[in-house]
């Protein structure tokens, strides 16, 4: 800092000022010390600044680090909005599994980060011991049921009702359903979306039409083998929708003429196949920017009133339910 503050010309606390934004500093003294910054290679120290300011200026995230283009995109709008509020991001993957989950969680605190984002892994087993910390917490796209904590996921319920709804109006009276990971909270409330679609187009529920996701492709082959199998299907997320095309490719069926098909997450490859699929997007961008909003609220007030956000996901209609 010495030699940045020789170099501009200023003193060594108009370089803090500048470097910690803790005082307003004229655009031309600031241009000057950004200057001498760059010339230098100048960074300031981490770990001496948390031992004074008692916060690190990082935000721990533990998310399930498997090849799904969704956490991607998640975390990559997480990551944009922690930069823009001067927060760097920590990141730890919990494979969604329950031991794994909580050694993330664990390795997270023990960087000292200054809040957590965590999408909970099925059963959720360490969110009694986040709950007895004074570690600020958001819950990311899987949501319990809990008002005694910030969390911010996607409208569930209501989008797949919609898809299925949509399949009824069409004509089709054999909907199945292969839902996602079981325990996942996502899983449950789609299960219970595609529930309620059913039950508001007066179809019956049918055990045999709902699939486990656990392997997609053979859980899509069950509902296929059934002495009366489903003319339309609904996939849980991309990863079960990846799963349902191949299977109906196996077999030489014609998706959107031989079987409707449609899915809850919307994928980059969606609109390039033949027929585009039928999909509801999810709000990411909005969702990962609304999570790192809500942990910095919490930092900033630790006793204000916990909230729940639902954010709205849009039906994006194309030609694999069959329509022209």
């Amino acid at each position: 800092m010495r030699d940045v503050a020789q170099l501009a010309g200023v003193s060594i606390t108009t370089v803090s000022h500048v470097v910690n934004s803790t005082r307003s500093v004229a655009p031309e003294t600031r241009a000057k010390v950004l200057d001498a910054i760059e010339s230098t290679g100048y960074t300031g120290d981490a770990i001496a600044r948390s031992l004074v300011t008692g916060g690190t200026r990082s935000l721990g995230v533990a998310i399930s680090l498997v090849a799904n283009p969704y956490f991607a995109s998640l975390l990559a709008a997480i990551e944009a909005e922690a930069t823009r509020s001067g927060y760097t991001l920590v990141l730890a993957g919990t494979h969604d599994e329950p031991a794994a989950e909580q050694n993330a969680v664990r390795t997270l605190r023990s960087r000292r980060v200054d809040g957590l984002i965590l999408t909970p892994s099925p059963g959720g087993v360490v969110l009694p011991e986040l709950r007895g910390l004074e570690l600020p917490i958001v819950l990311l796209d899987r949501l319990t049921t809990s008002q005694d904590i910030d969390q911010v996921g996607p409208e569930n319920v209501y989008a797949t009702s919609g898809l299925v709804r949509h399949l009824a109006e069409l004509g089709h009276r054999r909907i199945g359903m292969i839902s996602g990971t079981p325990g996942l909270a996502t899983t449950s409330e789609r299960v219970l979306g595609y529930r309620l679609g059913l039950g508001r187009s007066r179809l019956r529920w049918d055990d045999a039409l709902v699939a486990s996701g656990c392997s997609p492709a053979d859980a899509m082959g069950s509902l296929l083998d059934l002495p009366d199998p489903p003319t339309a299907v609904v996939a849980g997320d991309n990863v079960m929708l990846s799963g349902v095309l191949h299977e109906c490719r196996r077999r030489g069926l014609r998706v959107g003429a031989d079987l409707a098909v449609v899915g809850y997450d919307d994928v980059e490859w969606a609109d390039l196949l033949d027929p585009p699929i039928t999909t509801v997007a999810q709000p990411i961008a909005d969702m990962g920017r609304t999570a790192v909003r809500l942990l910095l609220d919490r930092i900033a007030d630790p006793d204000r009133t916990p909230v729940t956000k639902r954010l709205p996901t849009t039906f994006m209609h194309r030609r694999s339910c069959g329509c022209p």
